[in-house]
């Protein structure tokens, strides 16, 4: 039985790696690589635009991608400055600049943000040491039926059980 696991992870069939985990989507931009600062256009000091993101690596059977960015260094807690679901399965980037509307024109959908805001909303961070901010793609077996703007926790309930693949790109910011 493992060794099929396994051979359908290779093959893309299969929605986890042979330990039950999600298998693992590379998620890059070319505005900061992994790990590093970034770029002031993207945060609230600067346009406040989001940053260019790709990812790859999702399994054949994904219906739907989902994105959430949060920041867990913020003083009262993880703060969340972006999400979006409902992204084709065909699409695997999303522009700089994302319309801050509640759907986008691929059909994607955007929830509200901790500044109750819908779409992206730049980091933000207050004076002191630089913060981490997370851009977490998510591949889905299924499109979410979710209605209105859906905060994270909605999002992350309705994923629930529902996660093929994941990856992650983290930047850090501190404000000048």
């Amino acid at each position: 039985m493992k060794r099929l696991l396994i051979a359908l992870c290779w093959l893309g069939l299969g929605a986890h790696s042979a330990l039950g985990q999600p298998a693992k989507l590379a998620v890059t931009s070319a505005a900061f690589a992994a790990g590093q600062p970034i770029p002031v256009k993207y945060t609230c000091q600067g346009d406040d635009v989001s940053p260019p993101l790709k990812w790859d690596g999702a399994p054949s059977n994904t219906k739907s991608y989902a994105l959430i960015c949060d920041d867990p260094d913020a003083p009262g807690g993880t703060w969340v400055h972006w999400v979006i679901f409902n992204q084709p399965p065909d699409a695997h980037v999303l522009p700089e600049n994302t319309a801050k509307s509640e759907v986008l024109p691929n059909s994607a959908a955007q929830g509200r943000n901790s500044f109750q805001n819908i779409g992206y909303g730049g980091p933000c961070p207050p004076a002191g040491k630089a913060h981490r901010y997370f851009f977490k793609v998510y591949a889905l077996d299924l499109a979410l039926a979710l209605k209105g703007s859906p905060d994270k926790e909605k999002l992350l309930a309705a994923m629930h059980g529902h996660i093929l693949a994941q990856g992650q790109l983290m930047g850090t910011y501190q404000r000048r």
